[in-house]
């Protein structure tokens, strides 16, 4: 007859079995060809189509032109190292006045999350901000900054900060009261308390808020450059999108948003997809990556 402490060591062996998460057993090339040919296969469909509405002619050339034209101008593009000073005009843009975003919204997220007075102040125009369309802005900054890099980046923080911000509160709204308690009990004091019990916590949510302040920052300097073009500015994407449009020129606006949605896909997956895998692991949910 087993013992009872056996017995005790088996349900919490169990217990613990259930409690740990459950990794699905996958080959790497398995894993790869699952991440690769979905894509790839849609891909091939949506030219598939492209082309056959071409080969039908319901449009003329000038508004919907060959998938093979299209290939033509963004190959010619990237033969000339074009497309590259192009990307890296925008990209940089974007990702320093990301940066910068991150740094101006998170302690106002924080200030807005646990200050009730700020909330009821200020909260309600940060949900109003975030859904105002971003181009809005760009009339005024240009008025108040001239056509310079200056209304690029004022472009771009007034469409990503609030989107930071709000994604912050709602991560902290979700935090079990239990923990600041435990903190305040340990002795932490506010400071230290918002960082190292609050955003860890809120993660979940201060990462979601971040990919969508990415998302409004792209958006944002996408449609600053579109409408704002000057030799100060240098040349990026979204100049070089209204190139096409200047010239009645279908291959090139569709090459440009080839390159915009490229680069929108290239940082969700080296940036934001292994930030959001590597949380979700730290919480046992690497399943749901």
């Amino acid at each position: 007859m087993p013992r009872l402490d056996d017995l005790d060591a088996a349900v919490e062996a169990g217990l613990d079995a259930l409690d740990t998460p459950q990794e699905r057993e996958t080959g790497r090339g398995k894993r790869i060809l699952w991440s690769v040919l979905p894509p790839a296969g849609f891909l091939i469909v949506l030219i598939a189509v492209w082309q056959a509405l071409w080969a039908a002619a319901f449009w003329p050339e000038y508004q919907l032109p060959a998938p093979l034209a299209v290939w033509h101008e963004l190959w010619a593009r990237i033969s000339d190292a074009e497309a590259f000073g192009f990307i890296w005009t925008s990209v940089h843009r974007a990702v320093l006045g990301f940066l910068i975003a991150i740094v101006l919204a998170t302690p106002l997220g924080l200030l807005v999350a646990k200050v009730r007075v700020v909330r009821s102040a200020i909260g309600p125009f940060l949900s109003g901000l975030q859904s105002l369309p971003s181009v809005a802005w760009v009339p005024a900054a240009v008025l108040w900054f001239g056509v310079t890099p200056t209304s690029m980046y004022a472009v771009l923080l007034l469409g990503s900060v609030p989107s930071i911000a709000n994604g912050l509160v709602a991560g902290i709204d979700q935090v079990p009261p239990i923990l600041p308690r435990v903190g305040k009990v340990m002795g932490a004091g506010r400071l230290q308390a918002s960082w190292h019990i609050l955003l860890p916590a809120a993660l979940p949510g201060y990462l979601a808020g971040l990919k969508q302040g990415w998302a409004f920052s792209w958006r944002s300097l996408m449609a600053a450059e579109i409408i704002a073009t000057s030799p100060l500015l240098g040349k990026g994407l979204g100049a070089y999108l209204d190139d096409g449009r200047t010239l009645s020129d279908m291959p090139t606006v569709i090459s440009a948003i080839v390159l915009i949605l490229l680069v929108g896909v290239g940082i969700e997956l080296a940036v934001f997809r292994p930030l959001e895998r590597a949380v979700l692991r730290t919480r046992g949910l690497s399943g749901a990556a």
